[in-house]
């Protein structure tokens, strides 16, 4: 209940209208945004059983939500931030999902220190978009380290994704569409068949401003594009796919 969870300075609950399911979030901080809620319903076929991995949970929206939205056995959810960490182990306590999601605070290259390898069913991720030292430097270190590669980059999130991930294990990720070689050359190169792909468009004359992709470890190579998902119609109000993925519709 939420009077035996602290909520901190600057702090506040959002309700995600969804099986009564909350996250704790700082407003001055990184707040989770639609790519999030967009990739928990990409991934939302996660198979009865799974465990689960998120690389880079943050607050632990996307794992809070997969909990809530399939019958995995096990979330882990990986955050190097510690003040994020302490974010996403209060939401876990506010949410009663101590049995079911677990979370680790570290960098996701030290994954190996933790689990053996091929332990993994699922792996999720929504990383930093922007390599090092490119684009607007954020003052704020909590943003910094969740838009830009400082801690590490798209290379190490795949690469761990391999070693973590079982034979025929599925990584699901959402990134900017500008990296997409580097992402489906990176995933080449580390065993993993991108096999299904969505791009997301802010409406139908705007240019994608993401792209949803899952892999396969050791798959072969067949690659299915599905239809463009558009967030806004033409009069600027959600499309009905956007409102029946926040389950409004």
């Amino acid at each position: 209940m939420k009077e035996n969870v602290e909520i901190k300075e600057n702090e506040r609950i959002d309700d995600l209208e969804y099986k009564g399911l909350k996250i704790i979030q700082n407003k001055e901080g990184f707040c989770f945004g639609i790519d999030s809620i967009l990739l928990s319903d990409f991934a939302k076929n996660i198979k009865k059983g799974a465990r689960v991995l998120d690389l880079g949970t943050g607050t632990g929206i996307i794992a809070t939500l997969l909990c809530g939205k399939t019958e995995l056995s096990e979330m882990i959810g990986i955050e190097i931030q510690k003040e994020v960490y302490d974010m996403a182990k209060r939401s876990i306590r506010l949410n009663h999902l101590e049995n079911k999601f677990k979370i680790i605070q570290d960098n996701i290259i030290n994954l190996n220190n933790y689990f053996k390898k091929n332990t993994f069913d699922v792996i999720v991720t929504n990383p930093p978009y922007k390599k090092k030292e490119t684009g607007v430097q954020n003052e704020d270190t909590r943003k910094l380290i969740s838009r830009h590669e400082i801690e590490a980059n798209l290379e190490d999130f795949i690469k761990i994704s391999k070693d973590m991930l079982k034979d025929r294990g599925e990584l699901y990720i959402v990134h900017r569409p500008e990296r997409l070689v580097d992402i489906l050359s990176i995933m080449r190169k580390y065993k993993i068949e991108p096999k299904k792909m969505r791009f997301v468009y802010a409406n139908i004359k705007a240019m994608p401003k993401l792209v949803l992709i899952q892999g396969i470890k050791n798959a072969k190579p067949f690659l299915k594009v599905e239809s463009n998902l558009y967030i806004y119609n033409e009069n600027g109000a959600y499309t009905d796919e956007i409102l029946k993925i926040y389950h409004k519709k």
